[in-house]
């Protein structure tokens, strides 16, 4: 899993530019009996995007334990480092591709469009337990009732809060309903010579944070057309939440007005007392802010219903790759509970199973336990092939709105229309 948003979001931010170009053609079929004659190992590629060294040796560990349990299959790792979509989808149209890749959520309805991905619900055994993936986190690589991915690792957000700040201003407990995050963030809010200095929420406005907000009345981002949805009523009516703390409570800022570059660190150097983020920001803490005092919990309520945002990553298999059945052991290894373990044992990524979760203790542990929970009741960074254009309007515009230089409705009304002329451009 990626460490911190603005990495998430690098490879659906490149994709929006390539995707009117992807090429419209289906792979061709290949046949999927490839078991290998005897003294024969398969090879099957494997292809995914950089990481962290640690977590580049938990997956070296997790693929050389699936080969010393299944020995007619070897393993070709490869690391793209850069512009990953672009390459993934310059390979997949040449029948060039990996046997088995990374997916983002993001990225999936659009290459599932395209016909170049392999459902797997027809090798699914019993024993693969299905059901122990977090339905939210499963139902993300689900298109027309076929299963064309399994989540390998996911991250939801939690309320990270300063406990220090919290005891000085005499906040006893963290705020479970949207009322008392807005109560709360008032009394932690700090300001000196009249500039803020401190402020009690840090906000990172843009839609892949905001995307659960739109929905907690009823709203849409899109429409089951694919058309950008979120300038409705009731859309509206969550954004303008968020919209408030910083305009009328002057209770929340984004990191770049204090000198931050990411909630993560705006939190870390003490300049927000409360932000939402996700699993990446433990280690990024940990490393950087050794004494800072601070805890998690899941998000407030709003309009009375638990929400949070899951970002998750599954292997999929090349719907052209000649090696089937091996890539299907691969998979169903590396997302099976014996491959999660040992891929999330260090807590880089966190497990889409329940029951590896619950072994590995995070379920209960102090600052992941609030991650997990949110885990069942997430809304998956995804909205259908339209995503990256519905995304890039919303963000432009929603900043304005945010920083106070248009109204909300002005500016979801003007990025909604900019947005399905795009859209309708392109088809």
């Amino acid at each position: 899993m990626k460490k911190s948003l603005s990495v998430i979001l690098s490879v659906g931010l490149a994709s929006s530019m390539v995707l009117a170009g992807c090429a419209k053609e289906e792979a061709k079929p290949a046949p999927a009996g490839d078991a290998p004659k005897s003294g024969e190992p398969v090879t099957v590629t494997l292809a995914g995007w950089g990481s962290s060294p640690e977590e580049q040796d938990l997956l070296k560990q997790t693929i050389q334990e699936f080969e010393s349990k299944h020995p007619n299959v070897k393993v070709k790792y490869e690391v793209i480092a850069d512009q990953y979509m672009d390459v993934i989808k310059t390979r997949l149209i040449g029948g060039e591709g990996p046997d088995v890749f990374y997916l983002d959520a993001f990225e999936a309805p659009a290459l599932i469009e395209k016909g170049v991905i392999e459902p797997l619900d027809s090798y699914v055994k019993p024993e693969f337990d299905v059901a122990d993936f977090e339905e939210p986190l499963l139902n993300a690589f689900k298109v027309g009732g076929k299963t064309y991915g399994f989540p390998k690792d996911s991250s939801t957000l939690a309320m990270f809060y300063n406990k220090k700040h919290f005891e000085e201003a005499g906040i006893t407990k963290p705020p479970t309903t949207w009322e008392e995050l807005q109560d709360a963030a008032k009394k932690l809010t700090k300001t000196e010579g009249g500039k803020t200095v401190r402020f009690g929420f840090g906000v990172a406005p843009e839609l892949a944070r905001q995307m659960y907000m739109a929905q907690a009345f009823g709203g849409k981002v899109s429409d089951d057309k694919g058309n950008a949805a979120f300038a409705s009523p009731e859309a509206l009516k969550g954004l303008q939440l968020v919209v408030d703390l910083r305009n009328k409570d002057k209770s929340s800022g984004e990191p770049k007005e204090v000198g931050a570059g990411w909630g993560g660190e705006m939190f870390g150097q003490g300049k927000a007392s409360i932000v939402f983020e996700g699993n990446w920001a433990i280690p990024f803490l940990s490393n950087n802010y050794k004494d800072l005092q601070y805890a998690t919990a899941e998000l407030p309520t709003v309009n009375g219903k638990k929400g949070t945002m899951a970002f998750t990553v599954a292997y999929v298999m090349n719907k052209a790759s000649k090696k089937k059945e091996a890539s299907w052991e691969l998979i169903s290894y590396l997302t099976g509970k014996e491959g999660m373990k040992t891929w999330t044992s260090k807590g880089f990524a966190l497990p889409t199973r329940k029951s590896v979760a619950k072994e590995l203790g995070y379920d209960k542990d102090p600052l992941r336990g609030a991650l997990v929970a949110g885990s069942a009741y997430a809304t998956p960074w995804q909205a259908g092939p339209t995503l990256p254009t519905v995304m890039n309007n919303f963000n432009n515009q929603f900043l304005d709105a945010f920083l106070g230089k248009s109204s909300l409705e002005d500016a979801m009304k003007k990025a909604q229309e900019t947005a399905n002329k795009e859209i309708a451009a392109g088809k």
